[in-house]
């Protein structure tokens, strides 16, 4: 298993104590540096470039959404794991579009953590357990313009590909389902995110699903 070298920022330096020798004990996770706020987790990403960082949102001088949308800017291929109190719809969906990977509530359990850690170190998109309800009763009372006014940019073609990656569908699933191969489907994709100005495959399901596609 590949070990993912993590920064953790949190302004409460007990908490990131705590987590620094929760994660030690787990083999494929290395903690590379901790940070106290929002700035020093920007300029110790950015220097240490860890796989993952575990990042607050309240914290002082920067918050941890600016934080993280600062980090995927200059790096985005290091995966933000919010690790937060914060529960709101609110807080959720503004770490997405900023760039987090993956959303955690504070109390979860070492497993979760670990969990997550190599899901968001992978590549992978990540709710924990409630988030993900929460995500899902967010979108079924999302009530927004008509599909047809949303995303000018995109061809008709694009706005297909994009209604189906809104409804969880993977490349290879949306090119047998349109008859196109993956590398189109993949170029498709990359298009899309171009045009929406979206980092990953989860920003682009999040503004999608809040534009009524999906």
């Amino acid at each position: 298993m590949d070990t993912h070298r993590v920064l953790i920022a949190d302004d409460h330096e007990d908490f990131r104590k705590g987590l620094a020798a929760l994660l030690a004990a787990t083999p494929s996770v290395e903690v590379v540096g901790s940070a106290a706020d929002g700035a020093m987790a920007v300029a110790l990403a950015l220097d240490l470039q860890p796989d993952v960082v575990l990042m607050d949102l309240h914290m002082p001088r920067v918050n941890g959404i600016d934080a993280t949308a600062q980090i995927v800017a200059s790096s985005p291929h290091i995966g933000i794991l919010v690790l937060t109190m914060m529960e709101d719809e609110e807080s959720v969906f503004a770490a997405v579009r900023a760039g987090a990977r993956g959303f955690l509530l504070k109390g979860a359990r070492r497993a979760e953590i670990t969990r997550a850690v190599q899901a968001v170190g992978a590549g992978e998109v990540i709710f924990g357990p409630g988030i993900a309800d929460r995500v899902m009763a967010y979108f079924s009372g999302v009530r927004s313009r008509p599909v047809a006014d949303a995303f000018p940019d995109l061809t008709e073609r694009e706005r297909v590909v994009l209604g189906l990656i809104a409804e969880g569908r993977e490349n290879g699933e949306i090119a047998r389902q349109l008859g196109l191969s993956v590398k189109t489907v993949r170029n498709h994709a990359s298009n899309i995110f171009t045009k929406l100005q979206v980092a990953h495959r989860a920003q682009a399901i999040v503004k999608a699903r809040e534009a009524g596609l999906g």
